[in-house]
């Protein structure tokens, strides 16, 4: 390990590094926590803790997630000492084609919209899938529909705007960018969130979410069905296809949640898992696996040359990736190649430390999603990620349903040679994807976060600065952070770095040949991450959350 890096507090003077010897969980939003804890102290599991976090999440933090969007979760059970992933996203509609969106005299797919809302949602089968195999596998004494009762009185009864969500509700109601934002004209939307008087809601005011509650209810009583082949899929759809929409009955009853293998590469004393393709995990473990090929002692944390390879190590995972990442039904990728220990060798042996290498090709700003993690007293673990892709998605809510629909598919390619290009039944590229490192043959970190293209990228800079500079969770998620490429609202190929990096820092990475723009401290730029560190000898669990959400860190 190297010698002590420096203290990051999650505010100037302030530590907080929540600890506990039972359960933790922690979200971007204090209020999802606490309807985790709350399930966990009734006698649920890690999986029931970790649907109660999402439904609440899905109501109070619309902004970033929704019912009407895709998950990734990866479930450690402690019980049957296996890992396993479960791929919860949506695949494009049988009628959903290239042929028809360029008959339509279109380029590209809308971002915003009817025709953006082109894959089912896959969040409601996660949340069954998971819940159903837990319940066979691990002890829990909860019921599925107790799992969503703050869900339920949050939407109904309303919760208090935070400045996260009163923020992105300005911005959406932008009339100057209507690809982008400008989201009133979409009837549902201002239904649902905005004021009777068109305005959005500010920070402390109530919002109600009464149509939201009613399919919630519906969830909780009759399971991922209703939502699939019942009414709730019935009113999404006459309400699409209503409006030029493409998605069917059909799609929806035909959607399933798979189970699929982790990923995993070896960093240091610990195994790295992730997520397979659909999503870029195969780059978050890149990242790492060229790492493994330096010496990280020798090199500071916080230094420029600290930030300069995790920079140039990013940029060469995202050259396979972007060459091959896909849906892996439609195409073969080579996993195996791509992160073989030789493979990552020959990728660090082309990092100069001198110097930048050439920019990537910059691509469309992304995504809006929450990563949450919950460790239950009996040691299983839950990793898991759901998204809506922009903020508020789609901008489409159909009627009578209070579901933001996602709009993940309109990043499908119109191009017949993109590696993502459009099919029908297709899951599109995903950049979410949950991380946990293993030490011993068991979790050790559980992690991750929001924030497109710098999910990666923040991943190896808390996996970094726990295992190679010793940090704290709490020290490693607050510390300043940077972000090369694109992220939600920010399409720019630049690189982003806090301005809490010391001006000596960021002019040597400039001098090297990185496009640097100094950003806000703290900024949510750098998306919202999170973390729970298990001690296996004493069995404390440590906790942290990212002072740049609405979020808390907690255990009992």
């Amino acid at each position: 390990m190297n010698a002590p890096a420096p203290q990051y507090c999650a505010t100037p003077g302030q530590r907080h590094d929540p600890m506990t010897t039972r359960a933790m969980v922690t979200a971007p939003h204090y209020l999802a926590t606490q309807s985790g804890l709350h399930v966990l102290r009734s006698g649920g599991n890690a999986v029931d803790a970790a649907i109660a976090v999402a439904a609440t999440l899905a109501v109070v933090y619309p902004q970033m997630c929704a019912v009407g969007g895709d998950s990734f979760w990866l479930i450690w059970n402690a019980h049957t000492r296996e890992l396993r992933a479960l791929n919860a996203s949506g695949r494009s509609g049988e009628r959903v084609t290239r042929a028809h969106y360029r008959g339509l005299g279109l380029e590209a797919i809308p971002p915003r919209g009817w025709l953006a809302a082109n894959t089912v949602p896959g969040i409601p089968s996660g949340w069954d899938e998971a819940w159903r195999w837990s319940q066979a596998t691990m002890p829990s004494t909860r019921r599925w529909h107790e799992l969503f009762d703050d869900a339920i009185a949050y939407a109904e009864q309303g919760a208090p705007v935070t400045p996260s969500l009163a923020h992105w509700l300005a911005v959406n109601v932008d009339p100057a960018d209507e690809r982008f934002r400008a989201l009133q004209r979409f009837e549902g939307f201002r239904r649902c969130f905005l004021k009777p008087d068109g305005s959005p809601w500010t920070v402390g005011e109530v919002l109600r979410q009464p149509e939201l509650a009613q399919t919630l209810r519906i969830l909780a009583r009759d399971g991922a069905s209703a939502f699939y082949r019942g009414e709730i899929a019935q009113r999404i759809v006459d309400d699409l296809q209503a409006n030029g929409g493409l998605l069917t009955r059909e799609d929806f009853a035909a959607h399933r949640a798979d189970w699929v293998a982790p990923i995993s590469v070896p960093y240091r004393d610990t195994v790295a898992y992730n997520f397979p393709p659909n999503t870029q995990g195969m780059a978050s473990l890149a990242i790492l696996n060229i790492l493994q090929h330096f010496d990280l002692s020798k090199i500071p944390e916080g230094s420029a040359d600290y930030y300069h390879l995790l920079i140039e190590a990013t940029k060469e995972a995202f050259v396979d990736r972007d060459r091959f990442l896909t849906d892996p039904d439609f195409q073969h990728i080579p996993l195996d190649r791509l992160l073989s220990r030789e493979h990552g060798a020959a990728q660090a042996a082309r990092i100069r430390m001198d110097r930048a290498a050439g920019p990537l090709a910059p691509l469309d700003p992304k995504g809006d999603t929450v990563w949450f993690g919950v460790v239950d007293g009996h040691g299983n673990a839950v990793s898991l990620i759901q998204s809506i892709y922009h903020d508020f998605g789609s901008g489409i809510v159909p009627a009578g349903t209070g579901v933001i629909l996602q709009n993940r598919g309109s990043f499908f390619s119109l191009s017949d040679d993109h590696v993502n290009r459009l099919e029908p039944r297709k899951r599109c590229f995903h950049t979410l994807n949950p991380a946990m490192l293993f030490r011993d043959g068991r979790p050790w970190l559980v992690y991750g976060t929001m924030g497109g293209e710098g999910q990666p990228q923040t991943q190896a800079a808390i996996a970094t600065r726990i295992v190679d500079y010793g940090l704290t969770p709490a020290e490693a998620v607050a510390a300043p952070r940077w972000l090369h490429g694109r992220t939600w609202g920010a399409a720019s190929n630049d690189t982003k770095i806090e301005s809490r990096v010391p001006q000596a820092v960021r002019d040597e990475l400039a001098r090297r040949g990185h496009p640097v723009r100094a950003v806000d401290d703290y900024t949510d730029v750098m998306g919202h991450a999170g973390a729970i560190l298990i001690d296996a000898g004493s069995g404390v669990l440590q906790g942290a959350t990212d002072p740049r959400s609405d979020g808390l860190a907690a255990g009992f």
